[in-house]
């Protein structure tokens, strides 16, 4: 077995983190708990073969951190969204699937471990996979863009 390259740990958190917002979707859509969508995610998503396509292998460490920390600080995930939406806009009549996303990002951005630019940018990505016609990852950037100053301005002076 070869060791990982840097570029295949990039792909594998990439993966990470769309999986991530795929599961907090789906525990908001189903009310499935959080292990249990942990243990589908883990035994029939990272590196499955599903209808003759393979998904990629993800880092399973990120993603764990990403699903735990978005359900743990869920709050302040909310209001850190909040704040950064326009008036009367609230978290509650944001697209799910992008609310899920603003969770996942929020959840690595107050982990402190990644840099806030990269957590952007990864996410960014990540409405460009939902939603390629590039309207929506303007948002998400912006939204992000706001809740990371927030939570780390000195990463911005």
């Amino acid at each position: 077995m070869s060791t990982p390259t840097k570029t295949d740990k990039r792909q594998q958190r990439s993966t990470a983190r769309l999986f991530a917002t795929q599961a907090l979707f789906q525990m908001e859509a189903s009310d499935a708990t959080l292990d249990d969508v942990r243990e589908e995610f883990e035994t029939h998503r990272f590196g499955a073969e599903i209808d003759g396509e393979t998904y990629a292998e993800g880092d399973l460490d990120l993603f764990r951190a990403l699903l735990s920390g978005a359900v743990e600080r869920q709050g302040r995930i909310d209001k850190l969204t909040d704040a950064a939406l326009v008036a009367k806009w609230p978290i509650a009549r944001i697209d799910p699937t992008i609310r899920a996303l603003f969770r996942a990002a929020g959840a690595e951005l107050l982990s402190g471990k990644t840099p806030p630019r990269v957590v952007i940018n990864e996410f960014v990505d990540v409405a460009k996979a939902f939603f390629p016609d590039g309207r929506e990852s303007k948002f998400v950037n912006a939204v992000l863009d706001h809740m990371a100053r927030d939570v780390n301005p000195e990463a911005f002076a």
